[in-house]
């Protein structure tokens, strides 16, 4: 779920201070890993990167392998060095060896406006880890031989009607099969977050850390929330940003996503009415108009290739950052007016992350089998969140995937209380009920800290609410929280 990171940064070039050579060595030595040069595609200067094998099947412990890709960025200050901080930037389906070069933010060629970086006193005290999860990037890719007609229907496919719903059931059938049928088939059961937790232990235990401290956003507090679950006694101070309810991506976050949409469009719509060059009117009322009669225009006469199920898809994407909403604004504006749209640069390795999404959220939890089941509730949240609420609804390849080999892992109240979720009010794609839900079933496990701001990401990056900010680096610095919840205010800029 995190696409500001994949839309923003990953494609931009990363340039990094070099790191203390002796703070290599020595940890070097502590966790007996050999580290060196991390794959070309992740190596960001000051990254470096090894591999740690995992069972395939824990249930076999000796039996097949999996290698999966780890990535460091050594502590910038040895002395001051307490552990590990091990990263995921969400997804599921994003690999993670890239993050720990992203999160320090010396970025080459600088994109406008600048994310905020890991504070250099959380680079003293940590080893900045990342890795690739288990059937994603360079840890065993999983494939599904995604055709580009189908990647080209994005992840929220919208209905006309229950015909429609029928249809796309076809759809994702095929996709279900193609994946149930490719070379790494064998891997299926297998790429789900609990094995994903479990692998982050085994990289915990290679590294020779008795405990780890985290920073997860997205799907990566869910994955965090089962970590800490599995493994309470190897759980440290444990950072969850813009969260997942305790089901994780399931069938309920799935159709949150009407709702994300419906509570995050008011603020584009006000950044729209007041710029009226785009053209998309002089008001937000006026603005939220033009969305509907752009959908209803573009699914009878598509522009460009896009029709009306990848317009609302378009723009669901774009909302996730307040930096992507001028781009929104223009990719309006040319469908409007049948002008070029604005230039997107073209994902990488897309059949990867769609096959890894798919496996986990389809792996990790049971869905609905009947055609009927959907078509019910896509008629119900087609009227009840207009934006997307159809398409939350709709079928996608989870109903015919095999059922799950063990049961989602239970987040509860038992374990340190050392959890500090930190959550937006208007979040499109893990909306603020789940936060809540999340934030009851931790108990007094954990903290949580809204922020009056829109978006996915509350902490540095693009998101620059200093109550918010503070409130997590100390904690990550110090292991202060909180003694109760807490609501930062809006601040301006």
């Amino acid at each position: 779920m995190r696409k500001t990171l994949s839309v923003v940064l990953v494609s931009a070039v990363a340039a990094m201070s070099l790191v203390s050579v002796l703070g290599a060595s020595q940890a070097t030595a502590q966790s007996g890993l050999k580290w060196g040069p991390c794959p070309a595609d992740s190596a960001l200067p000051g990254l470096e990167c090894t591999t740690v094998q995992v069972p395939l099947d824990y249930r076999k412990p000796q039996g097949r392998q999996l290698d999966v890709a780890v990535s460091r960025l050594p502590s910038k200050d040895p002395s001051q060095r307490r552990g590990v901080l091990v990263t995921n930037p969400g997804g599921p389906g994003a690999g993670g060896l890239i993050y720990p070069g992203l999160l320090a933010g010396n970025l080459s060629p600088q994109p406008q406006p600048q994310p905020q970086p890991l504070p250099r006193s959380v680079q003293d005290q940590y080893d900045v880890i990342g890795f690739d999860p288990r059937g994603v990037g360079h840890s065993s890719p999983v494939t599904c031989d995604v055709t580009p007609e189908q990647i080209a229907r994005r992840n929220l496919w919208y209905p006309a009607d229950a015909a429609g719903v029928r249809k796309d059931a076809e759809i994702a059938k095929a996709m279900a099969r193609q994946c149930a049928t490719s070379e790494t088939a064998a891997l299926l059961p297998h790429i789900t977050t609990a094995n994903t937790a479990r692998d982050m232990d085994r990289i915990r235990e290679a590294l020779g850390e008795p405990k780890i401290s985290y920073l997860g956003v997205s799907y990566g507090t869910y994955l965090g929330a089962v970590y800490t679950t599995m493994f309470p006694q190897h759980s440290d101070r444990f950072v969850l940003d813009s969260n997942l309810g305790p089901g994780g991506y399931d069938l309920t976050a799935m159709r949150r996503l009407g709702r994300g949409l419906e509570d995050r469009f008011p603020d584009f719509a006000k950044f729209a009415a007041a710029n009226p060059q785009y053209g998309l009117g002089t008001t937000p009322k006026q603005v939220r108009a033009k969305f509907f009669d752009l959908a209803a225009r573009l699914e009878k006469s598509p522009v460009q290739g896009v029709d009306g199920s990848l317009f609302r898809g378009i723009t669901f994407d774009h909302l996730y950052s307040d930096v992507s909403m001028p781009t929104l604004a223009a990719a309006w504006k040319a469908l409007d007016t049948n002008q070029p749209m604005p230039p997107e640069p073209p994902p990488a390795n897309i059949d990867n992350a769609v096959s890894g999404r798919l496996h986990v959220i389809c792996g990790d939890s049971k869905w609905p089998s009947s055609v009927r089941d959907y078509q019910r509730a896509v008629a119900v949240h087609r009227v009840k969140y207009p934006l997307v609420g159809a398409a939350a609804a709709n079928i996608g390849p989870c109903a015919f995937w095999p059922s799950p080999v063990e049961r989602p892992v239970r987040i509860g109240d038992r374990g340190p209380s050392n959890v500090l979720m930190v959550q937006n009010l208007r979040d499109p794609g893990t909306p603020l009920v789940g936060a809540r839900e999340l934030r009851n079933a931790f108990g007094g496990r954990a903290r949580m800290v809204t922020v009056d701001q829109g978006g996915h990401g509350a902490y540095l990056l693009f998101a620059k609410n200093m109550c918010a900010n503070n409130t997590v680096t100390t904690f990550l610095n110090t292991g202060q929280r909180p003694r109760h919840d807490v609501a930062c205010a809006a601040e301006a800029g």
